[in-house]
């Protein structure tokens, strides 16, 4: 992850990248935050559990942004 990606690796070796803005409760926190994360089973997501945020991969191949709403976030 940078301060403007996330980048995940995947097992076959392919590489996804997208926009860290995708993900509003990413975007916002710290770097310590950030690089606090670890995967769910065999690999399905990636959790930051000080956020509360689970992104899936599925989602990540597929193209989905977080459609978490500003209202949820600032709850």
């Amino acid at each position: 992850m940078t301060d403007e990606k996330v980048i995940v690796d995947l097992a076959d070796g392919r590489s996804l990248i997208v926009p860290l803005a995708w993900y509003p409760r990413l975007l916002h926190a710290s770097p310590e935050e950030r690089h606090n994360w670890q995967l769910l089973g065999d690999g399905y997501a990636i959790e930051w559990v000080d956020l509360d945020e689970h992104i899936g991969v599925e989602g990540l191949l597929a193209g989905r942004r977080s459609s978490e709403s500003q209202r949820s976030l600032e709850s």
